[in-house]
């Protein structure tokens, strides 16, 4: 009777809460004392382990420690490509054209052409003449399509040419490779035409090909030869041409058939001349579409690979 009354008064009053702190610190010891044996054992297990075993464990680490640093290799490479296809979402968010995500397989062993592969081809709709650009700016189009797989030819290459803007005033020029991954140059601009370094050259959407508004490359010398009625005016271009691994192939309304020759040819809007369909330099052709026909004429079928651009 006496414990169940001291029972409910410690429940109810908290009065032998002293009395109990009292006694769980004087049955402290006990408590490492019963304990003490199972401390003995497992210090023995770890002091006293054969060298065998204490060798195989330590190979064990090894090899964990290394599998660990080659993960840590391979995350710092998904995290830089993770920015890359952010970048590249970034992008894509702000075009109002269709677009397709690719990636570059293979690039042309002729050190004279700047020409890549990439890994979408005519079963995922990449057609002739496409444009293709990456996350900066605006790096060529589909010369030749396979069934799974295509080929480009780079902004850069000697044998293509792009009709361009100045963003700032609108200035027109046409802004031709020369067959180097970090030089452009724009041919034919006026000794008066308002152009200075820094600026910013986009599409001009002449000749039907490119949309207006794709940034192609950064003005970076603008020279003028007293007596000359050219300015000799060169150009960065803006894509990462010689980094950038995955792309967009855009789909723009004038899809498929509208080719575009870089030095004339009776194709379809040459530049420079030919017996096509006049686009930027002239020709002796007609109108933008008409002549010889969209995308053909007498040789200006896009089969003639690489000269068949804007």
């Amino acid at each position: 009777m006496a414990a169940f009354v001291l029972i409910v008064a410690d429940a109810r009053l908290n009065g032998m809460a002293a009395t109990r702190a009292v006694l769980n610190t004087a049955v402290l010891p006990f408590y490492y004392i019963a304990d003490l044996p199972g401390r003995i054992s497992d210090w023995g297990e770890d002091t006293l382990k054969p060298r065998a075993a204490l060798a195989g464990e330590n190979e064990r680490l090894k090899s964990e420690s290394l599998m660990l640093k080659a993960k840590l290799q391979q995350m710092a490479a998904l995290r830089a490509e993770n920015g890359r296809l952010r970048g590249l979402l970034n992008s894509a968010a702000l075009l109002e054209d269709d677009i397709l995500v690719a990636e570059l397989i293979g690039i042309s062993p002729d050190p004279a052409r700047h020409i890549v592969v990439v890994n979408k081809g005519s079963a995922d709709g990449v057609f002739l003449g496409q444009p293709l650009i990456d996350a900066d700016g605006l790096m060529g189009q589909v010369i030749d399509v396979a069934m799974g797989s295509a080929r480009v030819l780079l902004l850069t290459d000697s044998n293509h040419a792009v009709p361009a803007q100045v963003n700032r005033n609108g200035v027109r020029a046409i802004v031709e490779g020369v067959g180097r991954l970090d030089r452009l140059e724009l041919r034919h601009l006026s000794a008066t035409a308002d152009i200075r370094s820094g600026d910013l050259l986009v599409t001009s959407g002449l000749g039907g090909r490119f949309p207006v508004g794709y940034p192609v490359a950064v003005v970076d010398a603008v020279n003028s030869d007293r007596g000359q009625p050219f300015l000799r005016v060169s150009a960065a271009p803006s894509a990462a041409l010689n980094r950038s691994r995955h792309v967009l192939l855009v789909f723009t309304d004038a899809g498929p058939g509208r080719g575009y020759l870089a030095n004339g040819g009776n194709g379809v809007g040459g530049v420079g001349g030919g017996n096509g369909l006049s686009g930027v330099g002239g020709g002796n052709g007609g109108n933008l579409h008409g002549g010889d026909g969209e995308g053909g004429g007498n040789g200006g079928e896009s089969g003639h690979e690489e000269s068949a651009l804007e």
